[in-house]
């Protein structure tokens, strides 16, 4: 899949504030197509991670409930500027991204 993930982080006083935007269908498996009257397949995320310079310090699952192309924001401590935030998802159908950024 093409880049799929904007990711913007800034920290001060060693809290870093992390903010992305995942494009992303979200389909619930609920909705009808219009045209021919059959159920879309569902397709969502299920996993989201972030990572600090290697180490894990956000996860999350998700399901259907989530709306399309989803924005996430969180906060962590230990960062410094300069350093690296990767943001990476899996989702239901087996279909994965991964981004990096340096943290400001």
């Amino acid at each position: 899949m093409a880049k799929s993930i904007k990711i913007r982080a800034k920290v001060k006083k060693g809290v870093a504030t992390v903010k992305c935007l995942i494009n992303h269908p979200m389909e619930t498996g609920l909705r009808k197509d219009k045209k021919t009257g059959k159920k879309i397949p569902a397709k969502f995320i299920q996993e989201v991670n972030a990572e600090h310079n290697g180490k894990n310090v956000m996860n999350a699952q998700w399901s259907g409930a989530i709306s399309k192309n989803p924005f996430m924001s969180f906060k962590f401590k230990g960062a410094n500027s300069g350093d690296t935030i990767k943001i990476s998802w899996v989702d239901n159908k087996g279909d994965s991204d991964s981004a990096e950024a340096k943290i400001k």
